[in-house]
């Protein structure tokens, strides 16, 4: 890979793994419209573990609460902390995700197979769940927070997180989507997500990993670790900017860009 090619995936990834617009329909897309060779899927992980350090790093005050709080939890078996609760629902909510990651992980390999085919997808997908997310933030009561989530709104969010692997639906779109569908505020629909991609992208990091590991060949160490490195930083400034202002605009321009997205797709596909 050229150093331009890593430095504008790593910018792609930094800066779409948590606005509702997918990351992983960008990270095909924009070597598709470069006229780069898709990239591996490894390198794909490592710009999402670039990430997830950035979300970890952001978060790393919650994640010691809710950490501590959990294992206090299963030790009275009382889950009456705010932390502790939330921490719970994290964890069921990511059981979908390791039941049906592999089998939805076999999906995106075959679709990665044929350019024309998964450019379809990202671009109905994208369109579709787009229109999803516009009703879900028009219709939203917005009137709970991330703490109030039970066990199965956890549940469900998880379940349609699971599907995310697919390019184009977005795994931070579907599951804000599926908080605002359930009453959650922006940016607590946003915070659940960020905090829920942190165990979903450290098992499939890992899972790659082990793959990378045992794969013949050479590594580009090097295109791996200055990917992870410039998702790393943008991912950390996108999460604050968009917690920040989520609130004020609303969905709306998300809603709009995927859209266009979707449509521009199209137009060149056809």
């Amino acid at each position: 890979m050229e150093t331009i090619q890593i430095l504008l995936l790593g910018f792609v990834q930094g800066i779409t793994e948590f606005l509702p617009i997918s990351s992983s329909g960008h990270l095909v897309l924009t070597p598709l419209l470069f006229g780069h060779a898709l990239q591996s899927l490894a390198f794909d992980v490592a710009v999402h573990l670039g990430t997830l350090a950035a979300v970890m790093l952001y978060f790393r005050q919650e994640i010691v609460r809710m950490t501590l709080a959990v294992f206090a939890s299963a030790r009275t078996r009382r889950i009456d902390d705010p932390d502790a609760r939330l921490g719970w629902m994290i964890v069921i909510a990511t059981i979908p995700v390791v039941l049906l990651g592999l089998p939805l992980k076999a999906v995106l390999e075959f679709l990665r197979e044929d350019d024309t085919l998964i450019a379809l997808v990202i671009a109905a997908t994208t369109i579709g769940f787009g229109i999803l997310l516009w009703w879900a933030d028009f219709s939203g009561k917005r009137n709970r927070d991330e703490h109030s989530l039970t066990w199965k709104d956890a549940l469900i969010i998880g379940l349609l997180q699971a599907i995310a692997i697919i390019p184009g639906i977005s795994r931070s779109g579907i599951t804000i989507t599926a908080g605002l569908l359930l009453g959650l505020g922006r940016r607590a629909a946003s915070r659940f997500s960020f905090l829920l991609a942190i165990p979903t992208i450290l098992m499939a990091g890992a899972l790659e990993t082990l793959e990378l590991l045992e794969a013949p060949g050479p590594t580009d160490w090097f295109a791996l670790s200055l990917g992870a490195t410039v998702s790393f930083l943008v991912a950390y400034i996108t999460i604050h900017f968009f917690l920040t202002f989520i609130e004020r605009i609303s969905m709306l321009p998300f809603v709009l860009y995927r859209f266009l997205l979707g449509g521009v797709i199209l137009f060149l596909v056809w």
